[in-house]
């Protein structure tokens, strides 16, 4: 919201008060607000919690997705409709594959993935019928204030611990082998104003650095950063398949002019210390 207000929006933000779900409550809202412009960022967004929660999941990501678009069709027809996807929606390619495009088969693995995949072909269907809806599919971003199911806060959490004495010097993780599309969330916020602007055309656009990273190479940067050298441990709760991933943002880039800012070391920097200002209470 401020990277909205600070860019000249007048917003009228909704959160957990306003059931994404609930499509006569969604339709009430939307004719009360009467938006030129709606970005859809409420899901589940953690890949666990979709595991264990695949109802909850398909209920706020697919028909909360739903209910917004449908709420815009009737009560907002001319609004442009930025829904929030992901990356994940590719699922995974072969190692040394190249980066995903927009116009690539979508094979999520996860009811995340599958119903951010769902979300997106709905929205693509309400375009056909007139409605200005753009597709921002984000790949892996990071940043302070993150939950720690997400693998950079975990890591950074864990070190963070580690380093004030509030954890034994053993940090826990998932598949390191793993590559991944990293970017601040800074450069997505950044990537969704541009995508906003009623001048760039509907569709589906990658938010991406088409580069995919090392899980392991961001923990040990991390662990440099927090001055540590703790025992790292295979816990199997945390355990994936090895997969390989990164995005191409061209059509971003070459329609808006947007590219990452932010270097990877300067959000593992941040997402550290936001979380050693947390566990000291800061």
């Amino acid at each position: 919201m401020p990277a909205l207000e600070a860019a000249g929006y007048q917003v009228a933000a909704s959160d957990r008060e306003l059931d994404v779900s609930d499509a006569e409550a969604m339709e009430t809202r939307v004719a009360q607000v009467a938006p030129d412009l709606v970005i859809h960022l409420a899901a589940v967004s953690s890949v666990p919690a979709s595991r264990s929660a695949p109802e909850l999941t398909y209920r706020v990501n697919f028909l909360g997705a739903r209910a917004v678009l449908e709420a815009c069709a009737r009560r907002a027809p001319r609004a442009r409709v930025l829904l929030a996807g992901s990356g994940d929606q590719y699922g995974t390619a072969e190692p040394g594959s190249q980066p995903f495009r927009e116009g690539d088969a979508l094979r999520p693995r996860s009811p995340y993935a599958c119903t951010k995949a769902a979300a997106d072909l709905l929205g693509e269907s309400y375009a056909a019928r007139g409605l200005c809806v753009v597709r921002g599919r984000a790949f892996n971003h990071s940043g302070p204030g993150q939950d720690d199911r997400f693998v950079v806060a975990s890591f950074a959490r864990q070190a963070a611990e580690i380093a004030s004495g509030r954890r034994e010097p053993l940090l826990q993780v998932g598949n390191l082998e793993s590559r991944r599309d990293f970017l601040d969330v800074q450069d997505v916020v950044a990537a969704y104003l541009a995508l906003a602007a009623p001048e760039i055309a509907p569709g589906a656009y990658n938010i991406a650095s088409g580069e995919p990273r090392r899980v392991g190479d961001a923990l040990e940067t991390l662990l440099r950063l927090a001055g540590i050298t703790p025992q790292v441990e295979v816990d199997p709760e945390r355990m994936r398949p090895t997969d390989f991933a990164a995005g191409d943002s061209s059509r971003l880039r070459d329609a808006t002019g947007w590219a990452p800012r932010v270097a990877f070391e300067e959000t593992l920097a941040r997402v550290l210390d936001d979380w050693r200002r947390r566990i000291n209470g800061a």
